[in-house]
């Protein structure tokens, strides 16, 4: 697959080819686990998680999925307990961990651009597990396998990507990745202030179709799936934006009942109030299979990156 010893900084990063190779690894370690639980591809090697930003799912998905191989995990702590409280610059930081021989590290910090800077300085491969609102190409994997595993394909879909799309890094990699298939059509539903940064789909121009929409009613029965986002609040300059926009858009059971036609619906979570408990119970709602189909594609990729 040509992906041994590889860094991860952008979901431009793959082809299309080594995007369906893991999907398809990940199904056998889907298989593998649930049958021998703890494997032993990873028997002796090391990964190093580094969480500047809070995290749930993606670290523990990375952490289960290196266990799950068969590795150990060491975990660099939070930022309150290390150097980093002193002053100490993120690059010296990572140079230390490095230091230390991890077979790979995976990084999550707030600055954009910064886990391709350390992934410079650093001997071990570096999986970039978001850099603040610009990339999060793991989240991207699991989303379009997420697609792959229900829709039986990702060729041909029409995928409407909801929420905060200028401060969230999901809409950002999720439509990267989706660029590497064909036929694919994005709406980007957002009101104007929300709407998707303009590098975004300079990135995509020319390879999946999109249109840009702040209401979801024109454009849900078009859509094979509908991926909501949050408004992240922790990444807005200004608190009274903030709860102007706050409620701006909202999807529940009530709603996506109206139309003839439900997608898929999918989120990266955390959710706030964007989408109601009350769409949990639908058979479209697949945003928790979704969360759990991270640990089997993080494990495959893992797997390749030590080329194990």
């Amino acid at each position: 697959m040509g992906l041994k010893g590889r860094d991860v900084i952008s979901a431009l990063d793959f082809s299309r080819a080594e995007v369906e190779e893991l999907f398809r690894l990940a199904e056998r370690l889907r298989e593998e686990i649930a049958e021998r639980r703890i494997l032993d591809y990873a028997r002796g090697r090391l990964m190093a998680t580094v969480f500047m930003e809070p995290s749930t799912r993606t670290r523990l998905s990375f952490t289960y999925a290196m266990i799950r191989l068969g590795g150990a995990v060491v975990d660099f702590g939070p930022e309150a307990a290390t150097s980093r409280a002193k002053g100490e610059s993120l690059e010296d930081s990572l140079r230390m961990v490095d230091g230390y021989g991890p077979d790979v590290i995976v990084l999550r910090q707030g600055t954009p651009g910064m886990a391709e800077k350390v992934a410079e300085v650093c001997e071990a491969p570096v999986i970039n597990a978001g850099d603040g609102w610009n990339e999060h190409p793991t989240q991207a994997l699991l989303d379009v396998y997420t697609i792959w595993r229900e829709l039986g394909r990702v060729d041909g879909v029409t995928v409407g990507i909801m929420g905060d799309l200028k401060h969230g890094r999901t809409p950002s990699s999720l439509s990267y990745m989706l660029s590497l298939f064909d036929g694919v059509k994005i709406w980007y539903i957002a009101p104007d202030p929300l709407q998707i940064r303009p590098e975004v789909v300079e990135r995509v121009e020319g390879r999946v179709e999109y249109s840009k929409t702040s209401k979801l009613e024109d454009v849900i029965e078009e859509l094979d799936v509908l991926y909501v986002t949050r408004l992240q609040k922790e990444r807005f300059p200004d608190p009274e934006e903030y709860e102007r926009l706050k409620g701006s858009y909202r999807v529940d059971a009530d709603f996506l009942r109206k139309f003839r036609k439900i997608p898929i619906i999918m989120h990266p979570l955390p959710r706030v109030w964007e989408l109601d408990e009350s769409v949990d119970s639908l058979p479209q709602a697949k945003y928790f299979e979704q969360a759990v189909n991270g640990m089997y594609v993080r494990a495959a990729l893992v797997k390749e990156i030590l080329g194990i």
